[in-house]
C-alpha cells in the first residue's frame, strides 16, 4: 500500500505575537527528515497559496496554528473539523491579504475544486497577539514552550498516519512529549 500524501501547513502572522505559533512550529519541523510524500510548508498568512496547495489533493492535511479554544495559553489541541458542514457562503470573507483563517481557506479550497479528504488542526491556545495596528514580535513564554511539544505531536501524528516507525529528528535536536490533547 502506498503511503498517503501528507501536507503539514504552518499558519500564522509573525507580526502578531503568539499568532506566529504555526510558523515557529513549521520552522522546527523543517529540520526533521521526512519520508517521501510528506510536505512541510510555512504558509504564514498566504491563504491563497494554501488553498492552491490543497488542490494537489493531499490525503491528510495537518494545519498548525494558534487557535483560541478557551484553555490556558500554551495548551495544545488536535482538532478534526467536520468537512461535511463547511458553509460555502460568504466568499467575500475568504481572502484577506493580512490574515488567514483556516476555515475560510478550507471553504475557498473547496469552492475552487479541492477534494478535501482529512484535515487535522494542531492548535495552541494563544496568550498575547498584540494590537492589530501596532503588532507584536515574538512568542510569549507559554507559547514558545509549546512549540517543541506541538512539533513532537505533529511528528507522532505523521508516524501514525504512515503506519511506520516514527521519523527521527535530526541529530542534536531536543523534542518534548506531547501534552494532553
Amino acid at each position: 500500500m502506498n503511503a498517503p500524501r501528507i501536507l503539514i501547513a504552518g499558519i500564522g502572522n509573525i507580526f502578531m505575537g503568539d499568532d506566529a505559533f504555526g510558523c515557529e512550529v513549521t520552522k522546527l519541523l523543517l529540520e526533521y527528515p521526512w519520508p517521501e510524500g510528506v510536505r512541510v510548508t510555512d504558509f504564514g498568512i498566504r491563504g491563497l497559496d494554501l488553498a492552491y496547495a490543497l488542490l494537489d489533493g493531499p490525503e491528510v492535511t495537518i494545519l498548525v496554528d494558534a487557535t483560541g479554544q478557551g484553555g490556558a495559553p500554551g495548551d495544545v489541541y488536535v482538532i478534526e473539523p467536520d468537512l461535511e458542514t463547511l458553509d460555502l457562503s460568504a466568499p467575500e470573507e475568504f481572502v484577506d491579504a493580512h490574515t488567514m483563517h483556516p476555515l475560510n481557506v478550507l471553504r475557498m479550497a473547496k469552492m475552487i475544486g479541492a477534494d478535501l479528504k482529512r484535515i487535522l488542526l494542531v492548535g495552541c491556545e494563544p496568550g498575547e497577539l498584540g494590537d492589530p495596528q501596532e503588532g507584536l514580535m515574538g512568542l510569549s513564554g507559554p507559547i514558545q514552550a509549546a512549540v517543541p511539544e506541538a512539533a513532537e505531536l505533529v511528528r507522532k501524528l505523521v508516524a501514525e498516519l504512515l503506519h511506520e516507525d516514527e521519523p527521527r529528528p535530526s541529530a542534536g535536536m531536543e523534542t518534548a512529549s506531547p501534552g494532553p490533547v
